[in-house]
C-alpha cells in the first residue's frame, strides 16, 4: 500500500511539472531533499482540492506566500525554541491567510486544504517512523 501511494505521489509529481515550475514566488527549501517532500505535498494538495483552472491560479499564488510566512516562523523557532511562540505564530498566519484563501477558493475547500495538510504531514511522519524503524532492524540483523 505505502509502495503505491509512493509510485502514485510521484507520478502526480510527473503530471503537475507546469504547476509546481510555475510557482517562482516561492522559497527553495534550505536543505535535503526538501524540494521532492515539497512537490510531493503540493501533488496530495492538487488531488484533494481538485481545484479549476481559474481557483488554481489563483490559489497557488497565496499559498505560496502563506508558506514563505510559514517557512519564515520556522525559522524563527530555530533560532528561540520558543515552542509556544511558534504554535502562536502559525495559527496567527493560517488565521490571516484563511481571509486570503476565501477569496481565491470556496470556505469548504480552504478547510479541506488544511485538513490536506496536516494529513500530508502525519502520512509523512508515519512514512518516516516506519522506514526509520526498518533502518534499526536491519542494522540489527548485521
Amino acid at each position: 500500500m505505502k509502495k503505491w501511494l509512493s509510485i502514485l505521489l510521484i507520478g502526480m509529481i510527473c503530471g503537475l511539472g507546469i504547476t509546481v515550475s510555475a510557482q517562482e514566488n516561492a522559497v527553495p527549501p534550505q536543505k535535503g531533499d526538501g524540494h521532492i517532500l515539497e512537490a510531493l505535498k503540493i501533488a496530495y494538495i492538487t488531488k484533494k482540492l481538485d481545484l479549476s483552472t481559474e481557483e488554481a491560479q489563483r490559489f497557488w499564488p497565496i499559498y505560496n506566500h502563506y508558506m514563505d510566512e510559514i517557512r519564515l516562523a520556522r525559522r524563527e523557532y530555530q533560532a528561540t525554541k520558543n515552542e509556544l511562540k511558534l504554535e502562536e505564530d502559525v495559527l496567527n498566519i493560517r488565521k490571516r491567510y484563511t481571509v486570503e484563501f476565501n477569496k481565491a477558493v470556496s470556505p469548504e475547500k480552504v478547510n479541506l486544504f488544511y485538513r490536506s495538510e496536516k494529513e500530508f504531514g502525519n502520512y509523512v511522519q508515519r512514512e518516516w517512523q516506519e522506514r526509520r524503524q526498518e533502518r534499526i532492524q536491519q542494522r540489527r540483523r548485521f
